[in-house]
């Protein structure tokens, strides 16, 4: 995701609590397959929906919930009509922006089954209902973290991910995008249509989709056998497809850098997001402002794609370890950026994510992996984004390209399609370089700050020499190597310096120190504080 400026609980006779995030989750019921069939309507902004879930369970369970908005106050909201499973009968009740669901014969090891929901509401958010520039009638998923519970009756947390089928009746004067790739799109009576789109990799809800909007559609190429798509306002069809037909070259580019992309198709959406852009799999959508016909959605275009991989098909499973989607993300974009346009851009790039992470740092010093955050759209910040992505970048510093490359390969084929911890992703990362990274990662990832350097010269002890003086002024004490190009007498010469002490001292021999620059070749994420 990027901005621009950019639970459900399933219950056994105890809560079982696992990570950070406050997410209560059952570990003896797995989501395997959701089929959301709903009905949309331009007389009103109810919404029908006829909802399976299968389930798979490992053990016992009870007492079973999925997570669906009451209806409020102002009338949104879901009114459940009807839960049945396996066709059957069952005691259930709609409360707390929950289904709870009593399943009077405990559900044993190895079964499966289905549940059923009939409900009815106007979303109070998740389905963004509304008008686009235009004035044109829309309806756009807006999932992202857990508001799909305004409108799908799931589990609603990144940590259960299942295939999906989309069965939308609609007007047929729209047209439908969604998830996965095309089943059907029949007329039906009273100047109807149903669209069936269906995924057949196993997602989070977060980035499950529909799109409904009088659309103008281009097959924009294929890469590698996948189809990539624009799907554009009619009226910005022209400045939509010349600004959309960009997403083949970064798509050609992650597939070959980290592995085959994950989905059947690559569906790019100007949509009603209140994002600059949501990576939805292979339906990514972004701004209605996002098509300008001027080409600017290129890096836009590369970050909600690189996460395809990283976000998508490698899922966070805990929502404090965000930074393994949008730090993942922001450095893949980076790095598409110095492929295509030289190694200053990744440097100016880089630099100016240094100043992000320093500035947010200022205001707020927290570290990237924060369990003290509980209002999910907080993890959208520059620790997430712009540290994640300088915190790869110094990885790959550390371990050379080779090994970078191949742990980040190997790491994306582990995990594709599952789910992945901050510790996961280190340990592949050892095992790739036979190295102990537990230093690095807990410097980077669970402590507030990065290194604020001091550096000032001295006449040395003997003549002829002075000083170099590098002292860390942070609290916390960090171990890294620092660059520093030296201009003396001599001429001008790099030096590689081990940091890890309070102050570091190198003796130079030269008379005089003409001009000291830290990091000459952007590798490390530190502040430079006055001396």
């Amino acid at each position: 995701m990027k901005i621009i400026l950019s639970v459900s609980f399933l219950l056994i006779s105890c809560f079982t609590l696992s990570g950070k995030d406050g997410y209560k989750r059952n570990p003896y019921a797995d989501i395997i397959h959701y089929d959301f069939s709903i009905s949309i309507s331009d007389t009103n902004n109810i919404i029908y929906g006829h909802t399976e879930i299968a389930v798979n369970f490992t053990g016992p369970v009870s007492t079973l919930e999925f997570d669906l908005k009451n209806k409020g106050t102002d009338e949104k909201g879901m009114t459940v009509q009807n839960v049945t499973f396996d066709k059957g009968s069952l005691n259930w009740v709609h409360a707390g922006n929950r289904i709870i669901i009593n399943l009077d014969d405990s559900v044993k090891a190895g079964s499966r089954g289905i549940f059923t929901i009939d409900y009815s509401g106007v979303p109070a958010d998740g389905l963004i209902i509304s008008e686009n520039k235009f004035g044109d009638r829309t309806f756009f998923a807006d999932n992202w973290p857990d508001r799909a519970r305004n409108w799908l009756p799931c589990i609603d947390h990144p940590y259960d991910k299942a295939t999906v089928d989309f069965i939308i009746t609609s007007p047929d004067h729209y047209e439908v995008v969604g998830s996965g790739y095309l089943v059907e799109e029949s007329c039906m009576p009273r100047h109807t249509k149903l669209t069936h789109w269906k995924e057949d990799v196993p997602l989070a809800t977060k980035v499950m989709a529909i799109g409904v909007a009088p659309f103008a559609t281009r097959l924009e190429g294929n890469v590698n056998n996948i189809p990539v798509w624009s799907w554009v306002f009619a009226e910005n069809r022209k400045e939509g497809f010349y600004d959309y037909s960009v997403a083949l070259k970064p798509l050609a580019f992650f597939s070959q850098l980290i592995g085959p992309y994950p989905y059947e198709k690559l569906a790019n959406v100007q949509s009603k997001t209140i994002f600059g852009g949501l990576e939805n799999a292979g339906c990514i959508f972004y701004s209605e402002n996002s098509v300008t016909g001027q080409g600017k959605a290129e890096d836009l275009m590369a970050h909600e794609i690189a996460h395809q991989w990283f976000g998508n098909s490698v899922t966070e499973n805990d929502w404090h370890h965000i930074w393994l989607s949008e730090g993942f993300a922001t450095y893949l974009t980076a790095v598409y950026e110095e492929k295509t346009y030289g190694k200053e851009k990744l440097d100016e790039t880089m630099k100016s994510a240094r100043d992000r992470v320093v500035g947010y740092y200022l205001r707020s010093p927290k570290p990237v992996v924060d369990t003290t955050i509980t209002d999910l759209m907080r993890l959208l910040n520059a620790n997430s984004y712009q540290k994640g992505a300088w915190i790869l970048h110094m990885l790959r510093r550390e371990l050379g390209d080779d090994l970078f490359w191949k742990g980040m390969r190997l790491y994306y084929e582990d995990y594709k399609n599952k789910n992945a911890l901050t510790s996961d992703f280190q340990k592949v990362m050892e095992k790739v370089s036979n190295k102990n990274l537990g230093i690095f990662f807990k410097q980077w990832l669970f402590v507030t700050g990065q290194p604020d350097l001091k550096i000032t010269t001295r006449s040395g002890e003997r003549k002829g020499f002075t000083d170099l003086i590098i002292e860390q002024t942070q609290d916390s004490l960090f171990s890294f190597d620092i660059e520093v190009q030296i201009k003396d007498s001599s001429g001008s010469y790099m030096l590689n310096i081990p940091v890890s002490e309070r102050i570091t001292r190198k003796t130079l021999k030269t008379e005089k120190i003409f001009e000291i620059k830290p990091d000459p070749n952007i590798n490390l994420l530190f502040r430079i504080v006055p001396a």
